[in-house]
């Protein structure tokens, strides 16, 4: 039978690599410690790669402060903010690094020649008026920006400032939201009583293409009831396979939703205090959605000092983080991402996944072969790896376990637990190892074949 072999799962431009070592570290971003942010943004911004990422489009109505967040977001970023609707016309697309310490203890254990953070990519949409869905405005050309993104950060002002217009001329964030999704619910019926006329002449198929459609309907039919209601898409209750037979029409309001209350200065330490803000949380609850509060002017500024003064300014103003590092962490878990590391000599790279794959899935993000090749993983604890030193010092201590083709209940408990795999897999044949399926087992790895 074909010769395992053990890879490590850092590609160089799509091909494999020699015989090495591979290791995993499971996290969830939520727990991390991020008070050393505005010092890790610069050590992660300066990495000449960042791995692929999800899209999260900042939208909202005109001089909201749209722009002004996605320059502080990149930090430099080339929006032009200007205090007039539609300075925005093109979409503005940043990379962004997810700030994780972990990542450069492990490159230094390794001694890697780069560390390359995750990412996500976000967009900088133009502003929406009322009737954007009937072409006013920049009407369609809107929406077809914000249908091609994962997720929606609609920025709402939340600060009285009589210097900066105000498209409806008075600042209420309640409604600037239900306009922005009025229009998004409109065009969602719109694109639905198209498919549903679709659907209705559509020609015999076979059985499977039948039971697709079948399902189809079905969701789109209860869908466009609780749209008829101004309720989301999203907030339907749909099995797997009806969402993948829906997937195709970009629903805007099946978009997982995060509400950014931009707030004056004077109410970043305590932004609850805001009546705006209080205004957004409840309707953000009662659309099962998130909310953060943020000051874009204040991450704006922050952007122009050097890192170590960035800390006493935060102070000053009674935060003692970013509200980039809320944001970044939100959209994360918004979108259900998940971080881990392949790590060696060459580079140690955070790689993004979807939460609840499993480990031959997760593999399989960095390439293909990997996931159809997986035979095993073994694994050692964060903590346990890191004191050790090396993945080889662990195993010697006895401190790796080996499991056979992790299934994602498995999969969890390593992410809480921050472990680290190394995984194998079968080079010339691509096939996994008999048995296992999930099976934990323990001692020293056995070669199979």
């Amino acid at each position: 039978m074909a010769k395992l072999a053990s890879h490590h799962l850092i590609p160089a431009l799509g091909f494999p690599l020699r015989r090495s070592s591979l290791s995993f570290q499971w996290r969830n971003l939520k727990d991390e410690n991020m008070s050393s942010f505005s010092v890790l943004w610069r050590r992660f911004s300066s990495s000449p790669k960042i791995s692929m990422s999800l899209k999260a489009g900042i939208v909202g109505l005109p001089n909201v402060g749209k722009s002004t967040l996605f320059n502080a977001v990149v930090e430099n970023g080339k929006a032009q903010a200007a205090n007039f609707p539609f300075c925005t016309i093109e979409p503005n697309v940043g990379i962004v690094a997810v700030p994780d310490p972990r990542l450069h203890v492990l490159s230094d254990l390794s001694k890697s020649q780069r560390a390359v953070p995750a990412s996500i990519e976000f967009v900088d949409i133009a502003g929406l008026v009322r009737g954007a869905s009937q072409g006013e405005g920049l009407g369609n050309k809107f929406l077809s920006h914000i249908r091609e993104v994962d997720s929606i950060l609609q920025v709402v002002r939340c600060f009285e400032d009589n210097d900066v217009i105000h498209v409806n001329g008075k600042v209420d964030p309640k409604s600037d939201i239900e306009v922005i999704n009025l229009e998004l619910v409109f065009s969602d019926l719109d694109q639905i009583e198209k498919r549903m006329e679709k659907l209705k002449k559509g020609k015999v198929k076979d059985s499977q293409s039948k039971v697709k459609e079948e399902a189809e309907r079905s969701a789109l039919e209860r869908i466009q009831r609780e749209l008829m209601d101004g309720k989301p898409a999203r907030s339907v209750t749909l099995s797997d396979f009806e969402k993948e037979s829906i997937k195709h029409l970009c629903l805007l309001t099946m978009k997982p939703v995060i509400y950014v209350a931009n707030v004056a200065e004077a109410d970043l330490a305590e932004p609850d205090d805001n009546p705006h803000v209080k205004d957004v949380k409840n309707l953000a609850s009662q659309l099962q959605s998130g909310i953060v509060a943020i000051s874009a002017q204040v991450e704006s500024e922050l952007t122009e000092l050097p890192s170590e003064e960035r800390t006493e300014y935060l102070t000053s103003l009674g935060v003692s983080e970013s509200g980039l590092g809320n944001l970044i962490r939100a959209t994360y878990g918004l979108l259900g991402l998940r971080t881990y590391f392949t790590s060696g000599e060459k580079e140690t790279k955070a790689w993004t996944i979807l939460a609840g794959m499993t480990a031959p899935q997760a593999a399989g993000v960095i390439h293909s072969d990997f996931e159809k090749g997986f035979i095993r993983a073994e694994t050692v604890g964060y903590d346990d790896f890191v004191a050790a030193g090396s993945l080889a010092a662990a195993r010697e201590k006895g401190l790796t376990k080996c499991r056979l083709q992790l299934t994602s209940r498995l999969l969890g408990f390593l992410r809480v637990q921050f472990n680290l795999i190394h995984g194998k897999w079968n080079r010339r044949t691509g096939k996994r190892c008999r048995g296992g399926g999930g099976n934990r087992v323990e001692g020293p790895c056995r070669k199979r074949g």
